[in-house]
């Protein structure tokens, strides 16, 4: 379990809020659309990642991955960001935040379940309630930024009608009970734009074009060096 420090954006309101997480859960292969989600899968099988056993599919990994730092060190220079949007269940409400799946690439060739567990998982400090976005949900967009060798790239983009509804990805991935309290699922990612690769600081945010807010975070990666 891990204590995380949130605040809550509802309803121009905030209010601070510390969830007690016990379970993570990261959703893969959620895109709607099977030629988007097949260019994932191909651009991952290009570094040589094996396809999902299922698509969606729903790793596990240790809560206590999940933090709001701006800085993680990584073993390395085999690690990389995506952005995703995260669902928070708590006493019986959702909440809706931003966070990044960073992701270890080399251990990924051979095992994706023991890379989820490599690297930490990144959020926003900021969290938005489930019901205020969820009529217009697929106008949403999901943004990050990459500083590769100096520069700053738009590494991923797209709207959130790109990805499994809220209710589908919850169904399917617990069997239709609902999310339950004290689990954040973080909900999948797109392509990245030039393919996947490392970099020394990830930003990322999460726009509503209705309500005209964003969530946005950045963290920069140390990488650590591997010495056998």
């Amino acid at each position: 379990m891990v204590d995380l420090a949130f605040t809550v954006d509802a309803q121009g309101t905030t209010t601070p809020l510390t969830l007690a997480i016990d379970q993570a859960v990261i959703a893969g292969w959620t895109g709607r659309d099977p030629v988007a989600r097949d260019k994932h899968i191909a651009e991952l099988e290009a570094i040589g990642i094996a396809r999902p056993a299922s698509s969606p599919i729903y790793y596990r990994v240790s809560a206590r991955r999940i933090t709001t730092t701006d800085c993680i060190e990584v073993s390395g220079n085999d690690s990389s960001g995506e952005v995703e949007f995260v669902l928070i269940g708590w006493q019986g409400r959702i909440f809706v935040g931003l966070g990044s799946d960073h992701t270890d690439r080399k251990v990924e060739t051979y095992s994706v379940t023991v890379s989820k567990q490599m690297c930490d998982k990144v959020m926003a400090s900021v969290l938005w309630e489930l019901e205020e976005v969820i009529g217009h949900w697929d106008q949403m967009i999901l943004r990050s930024h990459a500083w590769i060798d100096g520069a700053r790239v738009l590494y991923q983009e797209g709207n959130l009608d790109e990805m499994l509804s809220v209710a589908d990805l919850i169904s399917r991935g617990f069997g239709g009970t609902g999310l339950p309290d004290a689990c954040a699922m973080f909900g999948g990612t797109f392509a990245a734009k030039g393919g996947i690769r490392p970099a020394s600081r990830f930003e990322y945010e999460l726009e509503d074009p209705v309500l005209k807010r964003s969530i946005r975070h950045a963290y920069d990666v140390i990488a650590l060096p591997v010495l056998g």
